[in-house]
Formats: C-alpha cells, sequence, structure tokens
C-alpha cells in the first residue's frame, strides 16, 4: 500500500511540471466584442474572418476556424457570397455551452415548423467571446448619455450597442439588387451626401444589421432588421450599432 501511494504521489508531481490540463468547451460561436472600427470597411471577408480568428485565439479557440456571418453582393463580375454558405453545418454553442442551433435550416428557420420552433438567438444567449451579454435598450441608462455618438459610444462600454453586420436577408443570402446593403462589399467606409431615411437608397453607402436582443426598429430580426444611415464609424453608431459580426466555427 505504501509503494502504491509512492507512486501516486510520484505520478501527481509529474502532472504538476507539466502542461495542465485543458477541457475543450465547446464554443462555436459568439458575437465580437468590439469592432474592427472603420465603419463598415472590415477589409473584405477576407478582413472579417481574420478578426474572428483573432478574438476567438484571444481566449483559447484559436484551434478552431472561425468565419464571420457576412454575406456579399455581385459586384463587377464576382458572385454574390450568402452568409449561411460561409458557417459550416452546426450545430453551434455559445460561450456558456448552451446550444444556439442545430443546423443551418435551424439557425434560419428554413421550415414553418423550424420557423415556429425558432433558434435560441436571444439577448440572454448571443453572447461575445468572453461571455459577455450586449447592451441593448434601455440597458444602463445614465442622465444626460448620447449613444448616437462615437466619441461617447467608444469609452462607455455598456451603452447600447445591439445591432450586428450582417448584409444579409432574413434567409442568410445576400441582396441581389444594385443598391447597396454591404457597405461595398465589406469596403467601405463612406457615408451619403444626404444622410435621409435609414436604409438601402440609389448611390447610398448602406449595410443591413440585425439585432442581439431581437428588440429594435423594423421586425426585431436577429440577421435582417433594416438599414444604417451610412458607413462611416460615426453612422454605424448613429442607429444604435459599432460594427460588431456575429463569428461561427466550421469545424
Amino acid at each position: 500500500m505504501k509503494l502504491l501511494f509512492q507512486i501516486f504521489i510520484l505520478f501527481i508531481s509529474f502532472a504538476a511540471n507539466t502542461a495542465p490540463f485543458s477541457i475543450d468547451y465547446p464554443m462555436s460561436f459568439f458575437v465580437t466584442s468590439k469592432p474592427i472600427g472603420d465603419g463598415g470597411n472590415l477589409g473584405g471577408l477576407a478582413g472579417a474572418d481574420a478578426h474572428c480568428q483573432l478574438l476567438a485565439t484571444e481566449v483559447g479557440y484559436g484551434h478552431k476556424t472561425w468565419a464571420a456571418y457576412l454575406s456579399t453582393q455581385y459586384r463587377y463580375a464576382m458572385p454574390a457570397i450568402n452568409a449561411r454558405d460561409r458557417i459550416g453545418e452546426g450545430p453551434w454553442f455559445n460561450f456558456n455551452g448552451e446550444m444556439i442551433a442545430r443546423n443551418l435550416a435551424h439557425l434560419h428557420g428554413d421550415t414553418l415548423e423550424l420557423a415556429r420552433l425558432g433558434n435560441n438567438m436571444t439577448k440572454q444567449s448571443v453572447l461575445t467571446e468572453k461571455g459577455q451579454i450586449v447592451p441593448g435598450l434601455n440597458d444602463f441608462q445614465e442622465n444626460g448619455h448620447n449613444d448616437l455618438d462615437w466619441d461617447y459610444v467608444k469609452n462607455t462600454p455598456n451603452s447600447n450597442r445591439h445591432e450586428v453586420l450582417t448584409g444579409s436577408q432574413p434567409d442568410g443570402t445576400a441582396y441581389m439588387s444594385e443598391l447597396d446593403y454591404t457597405c461595398n462589399n465589406w469596403t467601405s467606409n463612406k457615408d451619403p451626401e444626404d444622410y435621409g431615411p435609414m436604409g438601402a437608397a440609389e448611390n447610398k453607402p448602406n449595410v443591413q444589421i440585425g439585432f442581439t436582443d431581437r428588440n429594435g426598429g423594423g421586425n426585431g430580426s436577429w440577421n435582417s432588421s433594416h438599414g444604417t444611415r451610412g458607413c462611416s464609424q460615426h453612422s454605424l453608431v448613429r442607429t444604435h450599432g459599432i460594427g460588431m459580426f456575429y463569428c461561427f466555427a466550421i469545424n
């Protein structure tokens, strides 16, 4: 018995001096905790994917391959790309290991039955890579706050920032239109000369957004609710966004 105890102590001592054992929690979905910071100019899909990969790596999930949930439109003989075609097959789990959706059909409600069932994209479950809930409407209200101004919002983490860039239709596909729904396929930080109403219009830079808390103007969709007033960092804030987007692990 004494010998077995000595062997056990040796084993514990050896383990303590080797690389620590880690558990790979199944996080395969998050919303970015911070924007790239140049409005709708994300450096194209490649730049957005790299941002997802960087944030995931910072919290220990760099071994997975991450893709941004973003669509692009047909431009200059380049075919459109659907956000839903970029993110793998599922299932996807948030920071806490809670399932977001079983598969693409469940995520987008492709059938009437699945649409009625609904996915788990809610304020409590759409978490950042750090496990944070994104502040939304009526959260952390302060006297004299101005959460429509970027200079205020960037220094106020609890300000409303519930809009998420997608450039997508509700089914996760790209817009087949000459109008701009993607800030020129994620390369523009321009604003229209006359802001006018939100949304796409002729010769107007714009991006389609969804809501992390499914609470806001338009239809309150998680991925396709309404457009912005422009593509600059300041314009995104004018409708309560800072340029965050969804990231999914494709493996």
